[in-house]
């Protein structure tokens, strides 16, 4: 219960928050109107619980300030009615009578805090960033917990590769990073799908708010629309959804073929309008989400064998991005072997290996139908084991001077691969490679002219 709180203010919760206002005097409405429009993304007054529930069936709303008394009926009965319809938001309890009998019913309405009146401008800033940093902290141990049940973590996941392949898919994610547009991802399994996603996701103006991935072959029939949607029980009582959760941010549909038609069904719903009704609430709840999905499934077959609805792929095919397979993108091999060798060594704590030439010609040499998945699995086992597979093995161990010289020949290879294809032209192939002109200029001196194409 907040009365004479003077802590500092705190305003960090409240940049992107939208409140509604619910109060029958004007005046009342205009101050705190006024007092938290620096601080809130949207506040919005309401003059009556009809109006207040009008609003919130077109907008969307963490969080409610309502006054107790009103004409009409009480605060805490409108709001014990709105939580049985499906109000998600909390809601902080405006009052110049409290007692007892009133603040436990108002905790069985789930509201959240009390604001005494007459209250100061400071009180009413602490008291919504207190209850909004309670939600958020709810939210993210929510996640926390789906993560983890899940093992959907990723630590500082990042886009590797320099070839012209994987340069092409940089390209696009810079170009995607700035809009709302849905994603598709497809290709072969194992060729980093997510890790492409969740690269899209930090380059873009969402990177700090959620990243939900949500594998579909998981979600049951049954039970998969309830984690998505989120439920609300016979009482009023609230389960936020995965959607919710992800408020703000990104959700990862994975697998997205796999899931099932019910639900197929009810995505296209919110890929529409972007609103969502939770399991047995009567009111929708508006999204701020961005959709992500990703498949190694051709989708257009998919659709013809009748196992995949039609409107609802055109609607996540807005925009695709194909994740190349790792035969395609051989030059990028010793990079990524490189990156896993060092986190799996520190993982397990085990010496990383050392990755020579005659190893590098047979992981480059390998088909991979795993793709990166498989590389990645394998320098696991490897580092564990301490030795490579027999058939990447290399003919010796290479100390220091040697491993940074099979990285100059490998970093060789590939930038006259690509000059090669660029046909000599050395600003092409900078600009392929993402690198500057004067870096190609440099190297093309270091290693002479015994190298050197004739076309350059």
């Amino acid at each position: 219960m907040t009365s004479e709180r003077t802590t500092s203010l705190n305003t960090t919760s409240l940049k992107n928050a939208s409140i509604l206002v619910v109060d029958d005097e004007e005046g009342m409405r205009h101050f705190i109107t006024k007092v938290l429009e620096p601080h809130c993304k949207r506040i919005m007054q309401a003059a009556s619980a009809k109006e207040a529930g009008a609003l919130m069936d077109t907008h969307h709303f963490d969080l409610l300030m309502v006054d107790n008394l009103m004409p009409e009926q009480t605060g805490l009965d409108w709001l014990s009615e709105q939580r049985k319809l499906g109000l998600f938001a909390d809601a902080i309890m405006m009052t110049a009578y409290a007692d007892v009998e009133t603040a436990v019913l108002a905790l069985r309405t789930g509201v959240a805090d009390f604001l005494i009146k007459p209250f100061r401008a400071s009180q009413v800033v602490n008291a919504i960033a207190s209850v909004l940093d309670k939600k958020y902290l709810r939210r993210d141990n929510d996640l926390l917990r789906y993560a983890l049940a899940a093992e959907t973590q990723q630590n500082n996941p990042r886009l590797l590769g320099t070839s012209v392949a994987i340069a092409g898919v940089s390209d696009l994610l810079k170009k995607l990073a700035g809009v709302k547009t849905p994603v598709l991802f497809t290709g072969e399994s194992g060729t980093g799908k997510e890790i492409a996603a969740r690269t899209l996701h930090a380059i873009s103006d969402r990177h700090a708010k959620p990243f939900v991935a949500v594998n579909c072959a998981t979600l049951g029939a049954d039970t998969g629309a309830d984690q998505l949607f989120g439920k609300l029980g016979p009482t009023g009582e609230v389960q936020e959804g995965l959607m919710q959760l992800a408020d703000g941010g990104v959700l990862f549909l994975d697998e997205v073929a796999e899931l099932p038609d019910p639900i197929q069904a009810m995505l296209l719903r919110v890929l529409e309008d972007y609103k969502m009704r939770p399991i047995s609430a009567a009111r929708d709840v508006a999204l701020d989400l961005r959709f992500m999905f990703a498949t190694n499934v051709d989708l257009e077959q998919a659709v013809a064998n009748g196992k995949f609805r039609r409107d609802l792929f055109h609607r996540m095919n807005i925009m695709g991005v194909e994740m190349p397979p790792l035969r395609e993108r051989r030059e990028d091999i010793f990079e990524l072997a490189s990156m896993f060798m060092n986190q799996f060594s520190v993982d397990v704590g085990r010496q990383p290996l050392r990755l020579d030439d005659e190893t590098l010609l047979h992981l480059t040499r390998h088909n991979w139908p795993g793709n990166v998945r498989e590389l990645r699995n394998m320098i696991e086992r490897s580092v564990i084991l301490g030795a490579f597979p027999p058939e990447f093995q290399g003919g010796g161990q290479a100390d220091g001077a040697a491993a940074a010289e099979t990285l100059d020949l490998v970093v060789q290879r590939h930038i006259l691969t690509t000059l090669d294809r660029c046909k000599g032209n050395r600003a092409e192939t900078a600009r392929r490679l993402g690198v500057s002109r004067k870096t190609i200029d440099r190297k093309m001196m270091e290693w002479g002219d015994d190298v050197l194409s004739p076309k350059t």
